[in-house]
């Protein structure tokens, strides 16, 4: 069988298939710790549970629009204005199966053979592969650690040509936790609109930033940096309702009807039930936030602290997520290691620890490590890998 050319071009996603790995070993019985995985290890809040429920005993079972219900589609435009400062109609709203969709159903929608999207790397794995699928080039940018990672309007004009279509934000940042501030949004905002390039704004983990560092939604700028901009996002990591599979896009009509005509012909329609728990967790108080919140922050400092304790290994703040992204050029170096791959691949057979490299982001001689677990595996975990790299160093 000949298998068709964008599916043969197209690469598994790393994350997935390292925390796949991860759970394989640990139903053998192995004692792994994953540090892959992009998930909150929250449970979904109760009232978001109990309207699903209820969705279900009362039968709320059936086909919906395409587009999503009209009363979801309402709470995000609600959501959008009173949290985001951005005014959008429902009709400007499409509700689609994660937030990972919505970005496809967007590549498919305004990407043609030979535009070009400019990703900013350190970035999200499925970027580039989405990109490709729509055959458009992804033209990558490297942002800066003595930056913060943090996206600069400098680092993306030598690249910008007759060609552009697409900018993609991502703050805050996979993987790197990277937070871009109002006013170099700004900057980058103005430039697109001027010239007008899209930008696809995924904002997944908006409500996950510390130290004071607040996010900023670009399309609230200006009503010409909105009339370029999808915002894109979902309720897996706010919500921890990462295996629901809901999110939504919201930007300009005719952009977010092709998405529609695209969800129509393809997944029909997201889930009944979990829409209907979509509104419930929009709609209602987010206290529960504070407490995952600051567990978060406590998990971050920890982790980034021992991290900065092993040999070879040097770790940045991050400002936003539940990533920690460190530096490990020089334990590869000194390790004898080929690269961030076989420092992944030595973490796990000897340590019994799953991260993701850095290679896998876009970013060679870095890992990624996720906080989104408890203290205790992070205790663990950590003391795993200092061990593990001691003893590659010579030094245990």
């Amino acid at each position: 069988m000949r298998l068709a050319k964008r599916v043969l071009g197209m690469s598994p996603s790393p994350t997935m298939a390292i925390t796949s790995k991860a759970k394989e070993m640990r139903a053998k019985g192995i004692d792994v710790i994953g540090f892959g995985a992009g998930e909150p290890d929250f449970d979904t809040p109760e009232h978001v549970k109990e309207a699903a429920i209820e969705a279900i005993k009362s039968g709320f079972t059936k086909y919906t629009a395409p587009a999503g219900i009209l009363e979801l589609r309402e709470a995000v435009a609600e959501k959008l204005k009173r949290e985001n400062g951005i005014e959008y109609s429902p009709q400007e709203v499409v509700i689609t199966d994660g937030a990972k969709l919505a970005l496809f159903n967007l590549m498919l929608s305004v990407i043609e053979e030979g535009d070009e999207v400019i990703i900013p790397a350190p970035y999200w794995v499925t970027y580039p592969e989405q990109v490709k699928f729509a055959g458009g080039k992804p033209v990558f940018v490297e942002t800066k650690e003595e930056n913060g990672f943090s996206l600069r309007l400098e680092d993306i004009e030598p690249v910008v040509n007759d060609r552009t279509k697409l900018l993609i934000l991502c703050t805050p940042n996979n993987p790197t936790g990277a937070v871009i501030d109002r006013n170099e949004l700004k900057r980058i905002g103005e430039f697109c609109a001027k010239r007008g390039i899209l930008i696809a704004s995924d904002e997944c983990y908006e409500k996950l930033t510390y130290d004071g560092f607040e996010h900023t939604s670009i399309a609230s700028i200006s009503e010409e940096i909105k009339s370029v901009t999808i915002t894109i996002n979902a309720l897996s990591k706010a919500f921890s309702m990462t295996g629901w599979r809901v999110g939504y896009a919201a930007g300009p009509r005719e952009i977010i009807d092709a998405m529609i005509k695209i969800n129509s012909q393809s997944i029909s329609n997201v889930n009944s039930v979990t829409q209907k728990a979509a509104i419930a967790a929009l709609t209602s108080p987010t206290d529960f936030l504070k407490d995952w919140l600051k567990a978060f922050d406590e998990r971050r400092r920890y982790m980034v602290e021992r991290l900065n304790e092993i040999p070879g290994v040097k770790c940045l703040m991050p400002k936003g997520a539940f990533y920690a992204f460190p530096n490990v050029k020089e334990l590869i170096e000194k390790g004898g290691l080929k690269d961030d791959f076989a420092l992944a691949d030595y973490l796990l057979e000897k340590a019994k620890i799953a991260v993701v490299p850095g290679s896998a982001f876009g970013m060679p001689g870095y890992l990624r490590l996720s906080y989104a677990t408890s203290m205790n595996n992070i205790i663990e975990g950590l003391n795993r890998f200092k061990r593990a790299a001691e003893e590659l160093l010579g030094e245990g």
